[in-house]
């Protein structure tokens, strides 16, 4: 008896359809572990939130600020109280104000800094790798001149010829003149790119220029793009901060770089009144580690080397599982098969 074939067609996809639902869960679970595994890094997870922190304190440190930072009153320089959390200055004032309003300054200034060169370098990094001939050679001038120019010395000059230089104009100053490094590593980047296969794929198949560039070369340039918009931030909060550190920049709105510039013309540290200072200086230092953190867990997301230094584990022929340290390879030191570290040569 001869079974038709419609039968078996029939038979033959049922079995598949039963087997898809159970691999098709597993997809989706594992499309959602990769989704987070960002988050889920030790380095990230710390940096995101102390982060989230100093974000929250830029939008709403106005409103929480227990006192006017510029209002006086008669505690003069008198350290942390119940009162003044973080001491007052010469006229009074309170310093945990100070810092609270002065956040949004500085994470004003960093990230339009940072979006503004990280725009930049993008666009002609990318473009001057991808493209090549006189159009690279051309990007790649330019680029070399914004390099060359002494970015805080034309900072300084700008912000002293317009008085009372706004927070806007400081970041487009920054951005303006910060783009360069990041558009030469995107460059180098995009030079290793362009002749793998599948941009040579997407170029046979008729795709246009640009999006082979958005598409399909930018996906693969994220983990730079990223670590460079960090490192910008970083760059682009010291600026300011210096700026006002000097007196270069209006004394008349509140930043960090101000509170330490009136504690150094005061002399804060003859008068031992370290809580003028230290605060900012913490302030400082924590953000720049948070950015930091974020930047590395970036590094290890996208490097698997990265992410599993120290992890690896080897198991040796006796039956023993020896984890792998970097700089030392496991060996076996007897005829017992123990396992025993050494520093590899």
């Amino acid at each position: 008896m001869t079974i038709p074939t419609s039968s078996i067609e029939q038979v033959i996809p049922g079995q598949g359809a039963m087997a898809q639902p159970s691999a098709e869960p597993a997809k989706t679970a594992k499309a959602k572990r990769q989704r987070f595994l960002f988050v889920r890094n030790g380095k990230a997870a710390t940096g995101l939130i102390v982060f989230g922190l100093y974000v929250l304190f830029a939008i709403i440190g106005p409103w929480i600020a227990p006192y006017d930072p510029s209002g006086r009153s008669n505690d003069l320089v008198q350290g942390p109280s119940a009162a003044h959390w973080f001491g007052t200055t010469h006229l009074g004032q309170d310093i945990f104000s100070q810092i609270l309003v002065g956040t949004r300054s500085v994470m004003y200034v960093g990230f339009l800094a940072g979006l503004i060169a990280t725009t930049l370098s993008v666009l002609i990094g990318v473009t001057a790798g991808y493209l090549g001939g006189k159009t690279d050679d051309s990007l790649s001038a330019l680029t070399n001149v914004i390099l060359v120019i002494p970015a805080i010395p034309l900072m300084i000059i700008i912000t002293s010829v317009l008085n009372n230089a706004s927070d806007t104009l400081i970041a487009v100053v920054i951005g303006l003149t910060s783009w360069s490094w990041n558009a030469r590593v995107l460059r180098a980047q995009t030079l290793s790119l362009r002749r793998r296969d599948f941009v040579e794929a997407s170029r046979a198949s008729g795709e246009t220029t640009w999006r082979i560039i958005v598409f399909e070369l930018m996906p693969n340039l994220t983990a730079v793009i990223a670590s460079g918009l960090v490192g910008t931030v970083i760059y682009a909060v010291l600026s300011e901060i210096t700026l006002a550190f000097i007196g270069i920049t209006s004394n008349d709105g509140w930043n960090w770089g101000t509170i330490l510039f009136w504690a150094q013309g005061q002399q804060a540290l003859g008068q031992h009144a370290w809580w003028w200072f230290v605060p900012a200086g913490l302030a400082i230092a924590c953000l720049g580690t948070a950015l930091s953190l974020i930047n590395f867990g970036i590094d290890e997301f996208v490097s698997p080397r990265l992410r599993s230094a120290g992890k690896t584990k080897l198991k040796t022929a006796s039956g023993h599982t020896v984890r792998m340290r970097i700089g030392f390879t496991p060996v076996l030191e007897n005829s017992a098969a123990t396992p025993v570290m050494r520093e590899a040569k």
